[in-house]
């Protein structure tokens, strides 16, 4: 009895020997999913807002993530300054700015 145990403990040895990519197959699997669905598009998210930012101009009418909606008035390297009101400006980060808004008016 003691020795068809022992010889079926190493058959069940031998058939799980395997490949050692096939135990990582589906941490790869995840991380392939993981990369088109989260960091792909975060990717082309960033790219296409500083490809916003650096197309800013005075007139353009923005949104900040302050949620102030303004009209920029100058623009530096990195401060933009933002005219809200008739009598009220505002220097902001050019980080802040979230939307470039097309007044519809």
């Amino acid at each position: 009895m003691y020795i068809i145990n022992l010889l079926y403990a190493q058959e069940t040895q031998q058939i799980t020997q395997s490949n050692p990519l096939v135990s990582f197959m589906p941490i790869i699997l995840i991380f392939v999913i993981f990369y088109f669905l989260l960091i792909l598009p975060q990717q082309k998210r960033e790219k296409k807002h500083k490809e916003m930012l650096n197309n800013l101009k005075k007139g353009d009418y923005i949104l900040t993530s302050g949620g102030i909606y303004g009209t920029i008035i100058n623009i530096k390297p990195d401060i933009i300054e933002l005219k809200v009101d008739d009598n009220t400006k505002l220097q902001l980060a050019k980080t802040a700015v979230i939307e470039l808004i097309t007044k519809t008016l």
